[in-house]
């Protein structure tokens, strides 16, 4: 995912704008007034300038005569755009996710089900070679990106362009949910549940590959339920 973290002083302060944006701390159609944000976050004009073209480019912000730089609408927003998921998570993740979660539910068992009947020998390549990470990961980073490589993979097998960009919200999801159930919830061996999906994408069975698809859903967000009870028990 594009987003700007650790890119100097202009990703902080895009960082650092984007996510009062998003917290509401500037007021939608509010003008932000450029020499206040120069003075407090210590930076040159011009990088100010250049961070929000940035955020602009997300959908946060616009330029207009007369007024300067404002906020833009909510519903005017990138709701999709990497970064702008990153720090909504940040001022309400959990509902975030249950958004993020059902948006998946409605797309991912329908790709899976498309993925079965378009695979090429090359996807199922892919798909093994991600289960075959999943398998071998030692550490809680290599599981994630065993896991978000076999949902891509799964996207992909799609053929549908569209349906690929859709990777933003498998990864963010997943980022989110390994966050919370990392540490608190011992979770069950993926692979399993993984390679029975690629079985019925490999073997051409849309229908079972839905079910499948939506059964592992399902688990991530039973996991994720678990984790915030034992979390609250604390």
């Amino acid at each position: 995912m594009s987003t700007y973290k650790g890119r100097g002083i202009h990703g902080q302060v895009v960082e650092t704008i984007g996510r009062r944006l998003v917290t509401g701390q500037f007021a939608e159609n509010g003008r932000i007034d450029l020499v206040e944000l120069e003075a407090e976050l210590q930076v040159s004009r011009t990088v100010v300038r250049e961070a929000l073209k940035v955020l602009a480019g997300k959908g946060l912000v616009d330029s207009r005569q007369k007024r300067g730089t404002v906020v833009r609408p909510r519903s005017e927003w990138n709701l999709l755009d990497p970064d702008v998921i990153s720090w909504e998570f940040e001022s309400r993740g959990s509902e975030m996710l249950g958004q993020l979660a059902e948006v998946r539910q409605m797309f991912e068992p329908a790709a899976a089900a498309l993925a079965a009947g378009r695979r090429t020998d090359a996807d199922l390549a892919e798909l093994e070679a991600a289960l075959e990470d999943m398998t071998a990961a030692r550490t809680p980073a290599e599981a994630a990106s065993a896991d978000l490589r076999f949902h891509r993979a799964v996207l992909a097998a799609t053929g549908n362009e569209l349906l690929v960009r859709m990777e933003v919200v498998i990864e963010s999801v997943l980022a989110e949910r390994d966050r919370i159930v990392h540490d608190v919830v011992t979770a069950d061996d993926p692979v399993p549940s993984h390679l029975a999906l690629l079985d019925a994408i490999r073997a051409r069975d849309g229908e079972a590959a839905r079910t499948r698809a939506l059964a592992l859903l399902d688990k991530s967000m039973a996991d994720v339920d678990r984790a915030a009870r034992l979390q609250g028990d604390r």
